[in-house]
């Protein structure tokens, strides 16, 4: 791990860094400065020339490298990386709780939960970090950017350690709602169990009938929608909205059980189907909503239980472009 960045955030966003090897084990350095060796690095992606000459890229004490500094093995040098131009996501991030370790949040659907590839500055972080004035607020635990609903931050670094492990032990109740086509042949409630596996690179996610299960989701059907709540979505099936309570964390665990059930998430752009949507087309929204969640706090004691204000269907709004 780095020492702490000389540089501040930016608009919530902590400063990118590398690090150059650690020794040169006696052979000819390949970058003669640190400049050719930043080329090397992330030359693909950033002017390095113009950033060295904006004093853009800085060392552990804040220092700019500068053009004719030489390399040197296991040196830090941290920058801002430049931020392109995003659709701005609609929906509100709504502040359920927030005291002194944690913040519950309740995001809407295609934000994205941390910065990453086309989704930084339009993630719950970075936009957060700034609205809240906490530069540091970082999610316990995974939310697909199509899915709404909460998630727990923790309010500084001191006080992570303590909620991500609570979540892999596994002493999280965490509650969903989620619409999708009702099956007059299938028995509800039903516990699916099965060994799900993801792929670097791959969007679905596969079952091996193989393995051992790895994952386990209990499926409940509240009621059938009501006839405003189907025209929000449109033509289409019976459907109603199910009770889903995950008691493990695989990666689209909850979108793949449905399906394998017969019955895919409403608005699912990956199961069964691929769907090359727009990043900017926010029309159809995934009828998946973390809905609730349970735990003792490992920091106080304190019984804890806070849910989502969102409600089932999700309304789409219309595309951008």
């Amino acid at each position: 791990m780095p020492p702490r960045s000389p540089l501040p955030p930016r608009l919530g966003l902590d400063a990118a860094w590398l690090c150059t090897e650690d020794k040169d084990g006696g052979a000819p350095r390949p970058w003669p400065l640190m400049r050719d060796w930043l080329v090397h690095r992330v030359g693909a992606h950033i002017d390095v020339d113009a950033f060295i000459a904006e004093g853009r890229f800085v060392t552990e004490s804040g220092a700019p490298v500068r053009a004719s500094d030489p390399y040197a093995p296991h040196t830090f040098v941290w920058f801002h990386r430049e931020l392109r131009e995003e659709a701005a996501v609609p929906g509100e991030v709504r502040v359920i709780a927030r005291d002194e370790r944690i913040v519950v949040l309740d995001k809407p659907p295609f934000l994205a939960s941390i910065p990453r590839g086309r989704h930084v500055s339009e993630s719950v972080v970075v936009r957060m970090r700034h609205e809240l004035g906490l530069p540091e607020l970082t999610p316990m635990h995974r939310l697909d950017r199509i899915t709404s609903g909460l998630l727990l931050m923790a309010t500084e670094r001191r006080w992570r350690g303590a909620y991500q492990s609570m979540f892999m032990r596994g002493e999280v109740t965490k509650t969903y709602h989620a619409v999708a086509a009702i099956r007059e042949d299938l028995a509800l409630p039903v516990t699916v169990r099965n060994h799900l596996t993801k792929t670097r690179g791959v969007w679905q996610a596969a079952v091996d009938p193989d393995a051992a299960p790895n994952s386990e989701s209990l499926i409940e059907l509240e009621r059938e929608l009501n006839p405003a709540e189907e025209a929000v979505l449109g033509e289409g099936p019976r459907r109603g909205i199910y009770r889903l309570t995950p008691r493990t964390g695989k990666t689209h665990q909850l979108r793949m059980h449905l399906w394998g059930l017969g019955i895919p998430i409403e608005g699912d752009p990956l199961y069964p189907t691929v769907l090359d949507a727009p990043v900017d087309d926010f029309s159809t929204p995934l009828q998946l909503l973390a809905s609730g969640l349970r735990f003792t706090d490992p920091v106080d004691g304190t019984a804890r239980t806070f849910a989502s204000t969102r409600e089932l269907p999700v309304q789409g709004t219309s595309h951008t472009t």
